[in-house]
């Protein structure tokens, strides 16, 4: 069996999916895993499936060095309204919620109210390969794979707040305030 980084509160009602040594950046496909953190499974594959239509972007806020500015990355707060579209990320991710949804459907959970509760992308050992300079030299050139790792959970019905019949609570001075207005009239 293998170890997460993290346990779910709940194991009966969350579902796991993990994926090694995935052939993408490590950076982007951490900026993928921070924008779809918190969403419902649904929303978030139609959100993926968008960037990759490039419909939608990924905000980029951490790795966004040479990253450039686009008019859809206003619609979130980052500085510089810096995103972009990693299509790679975003399809592996979009196989990792899809095998998520499977072992959701096979555990008996109901996939429509699956949240993604917690994502990590680490980085994985560097690929290794060659690239030719000038003057009959060599110099690597590296890939930088990662893993990445989610827990989905079932999330119960939201029911609506009652609306209380009492009273706001007023501070003494907003009182003193209200008193002082009516003796003066």
């Amino acid at each position: 069996m293998v170890r997460y980084a993290k346990e779910a509160e709940n194991p009966a009602k969350s579902v796991k999916a993990r994926g090694f040594h995935l052939r993408t950046h490590f950076k982007t496909s951490r900026e993928v895993a921070q924008a779809i953190k918190g969403m419902h499974l649904r929303k978030a594959q139609k959100y993926l499936k968008d960037v990759v239509a490039k419909k939608q972007i990924i905000p980029m806020r951490r790795f966004m060095g040479g990253v450039g500015r686009h008019a859809q990355a206003k619609a979130f707060n980052t500085s510089g309204s810096l995103g972009a579209w990693p299509k790679k990320s975003a399809t592996i991710v979009l196989d990792l919620l899809k095998n998520a949804e499977s072992n959701a459907e096979v555990k008996g959970l109901e996939v429509d109210s699956l949240v993604v509760e917690y994502i990590q992308v680490n980085r994985a050992p560097q690929m290794r390969r060659r690239t030719y300079r000038a003057h009959g030299r060599i110099n690597p050139f590296m890939c930088s794979p990662c893993h990445i790792e989610m827990i989905l959970t079932e999330t119960e019905s939201i029911v609506a707040k009652e609306d209380d019949d009492a009273p706001k609570k007023k501070s003494k001075k907003k009182e003193a305030r209200a008193r002082a207005r009516l003796g003066a009239e």
